[in-house]
């Protein structure tokens, strides 16, 4: 069964194995503990990249802070989170190039690491809580070159950008998933 398939079946029949309960399994209303902290589901966002390839993305609440905790599915699973941040705090060359030519430099400093372009990507964008409307958009990925620190730029519309910082995260790094009340 592949990692959408949940939302294709009935509501009340579990589709994750209640024993053995993975991070491709969570669903708003699940918990789950990351780094010394217990982390709830309260929003999934998807999206589809072309030739069907989706990914999946979580907004979780340690009920002091938001992250955003995303799910790409390839050969292996990748998982990063990251929190929002201001584009300014990017620096101006950054926020120069995007105003004055639709993209980002190919490398940038950001609280002293260099993050180089990875790839850029057009998009769309969906928030299964709000019905079957997708967004345009596009997405241009930095890393650290020691692959650990992750920046994702975001263009929607014409002159709106949003920034995100996080890291990458290995799948035994989130335990004790636990289905919500309503799941």
């Amino acid at each position: 069964m592949g990692i959408f398939d949940r939302f294709r079946r009935k509501r009340n029949t579990p589709y994750y194995d209640t024993t053995n309960i993975r991070v491709h399994d969570l669903d708003v209303g699940f918990v789950f503990d990351y780094d010394l902290s217990t982390w709830e589901v309260v929003e999934i966002y998807e999206y589809d990249w072309g030739d069907n390839y989706f990914t999946r993305e979580f907004k979780v609440t340690d009920g002091n802070q938001t992250r955003f905790l995303s799910l790409e599915e390839d050969d292996e699973v990748v998982l990063t989170l990251m929190k929002k941040i201001k584009v300014i705090a990017l620096g101006e060359d950054v926020q120069s190039s995007l105003h004055n030519h639709q993209k980002p430099p190919v490398k940038f400093t950001y609280k002293d690491n260099e993050f180089l372009l990875d790839k850029e990507a057009p998009g769309y964008f969906h928030d299964i809580s709000k019905g079957d409307s997708w967004e345009e958009f596009i997405s241009w990925d930095f890393e650290t070159q020691d692959g650990e620190a992750t920046i994702t730029i975001e263009q929607w519309g014409e002159q709106e950008f949003e920034a995100s910082h996080g890291m990458f995260v290995k799948e035994f790094e989130i335990s004790n998933i636990l289905p919500g009340e309503q799941n």
